[in-house]
């Protein structure tokens, strides 16, 4: 069965820069949609970097193929390199990225308890994350070589973690915070894209506690969405549009509960890795601007955000409250 993301997509269509390693991802309905992608594509790495897209190469795809696409590639004097027939590994840099994606998209759905439809927003997050992350095949990551500057990790959760979520402008009655799935980076704003089960809607936020231990701890592995790589055998380096394949359940049909609920676990004992313990469950969003947190209460009210901290610190109050972690003495 086919696998529909969020917005009906079933295909993606990726772009990698060949010297920093950089990608884009762009969600397509079909493949006929690709042609306007790479306009989407050319117009917005040019506006960013000021430089014009010299060499593309690609596949044979019929996509690539298209009268108008080679048309729109000679107007603007960008020179086609295709791949011969039945050879994928002279575009080895896309098919590789293209496989590392899906394998990370597999990783990622079989750990959240989220609905197989989601797979889009999985692999929006993986080139988020393959872009900010070191690579053997550069000098530094491709953040860096693209940006210009050093990126930042610390904004970084695991995606479908559970979250609890600010309510902006909560009536007397109504909790000032709910519970969310995270499920990545808005590329349009800072903060987070969260998943609000009982509402079933995505919204970006920017104030949120994040229960990456409990999430760890609790977790039960789900049957594994099985993707496939549907596209022709098969400087910028475009491959064949990517279909996303389903062959082992229908979609949709498993939501998360709002509530954390005790979960059924093996008798086998399981070791909690040492690089798990430790971490906080209460974490903000940095945005990937380089600005360091505030370190203390002090800073904290002389940042410019320091209405979103004073919210956040109210939250958690009202977390630790909720769960009664301490124990008032005389």
């Amino acid at each position: 069965m086919n696998v529909k993301a969020q917005g009906g997509y079933e295909y993606f269509i990726s772009f990698i820069d060949d010297y920093s390693r950089y990608g884009y991802i762009y969600l397509i309905q079909n493949k006929s949609d690709s042609f306007e992608k790479f306009k989407e594509y050319k117009a917005e790495v040019e506006n960013e970097s000021g430089k014009t897209i010299k060499t593309l190469r690609s596949d044979r795809g019929e996509e690539y193929m298209d009268l108008r696409f080679q048309d729109y590639l000679i107007e603007h004097r960008i020179q086609s390199q295709l791949s011969a027939p039945n050879t994928p590994q002279q575009n080895g840099v896309s098919e590789r990225r293209n496989r590392a994606l899906l394998d990370m998209v597999r990783s990622m759905t079989s750990f959240a308890q989220l609905p197989d439809s989601f797979w889009g927003y999985a692999l929006e997050t993986t080139i988020y994350i393959l872009n900010n992350v070191p690579s053997k095949s550069v000098s530094e990551t491709p953040y860096e070589l693209w940006k210009g500057r050093k990126g930042s990790l610390r904004h970084f959760r695991i995606w479908g973690c559970p979250s609890h979520v600010l309510v902006q402008n909560p009536n007397k009655l109504e909790h000032r915070s709910k519970l969310c799935l995270f499920v990545g980076y808005p590329k349009e704003s800072k903060g987070g894209l969260f998943y609000d089960p009982q509402e079933n809607k995505v919204f970006v936020s920017i104030n949120a506690t994040f229960l990456e231990e409990y999430h760890i701890r609790n977790h039960q592995t789900r049957n594994k969405l099985v993707l496939e790589e549907i596209s022709k055998n098969g400087t910028d380096r475009p491959s064949s549009p990517t279909k996303v394949v389903d062959k082992t359940r229908n979609i949709g049909q498993t939501h998360p509960s709002q509530e954390l609920g005790e979960h059924r676990r093996s008798r086998r004992v399981v070791r909690q890795p040492n690089r798990y313990l430790g971490l906080s469950e209460a974490k903000i969003i940095i945005p990937n601007d380089g600005i360091e947190d505030p370190l203390t209460y002090k800073q904290a009210m002389n940042d410019v955000d320091c209405d979103q901290w004073i919210k956040v610190m109210d939250l958690e109050m009202e977390s630790m409250y909720s769960n009664s972690i301490w124990t008032l003495v005389d």
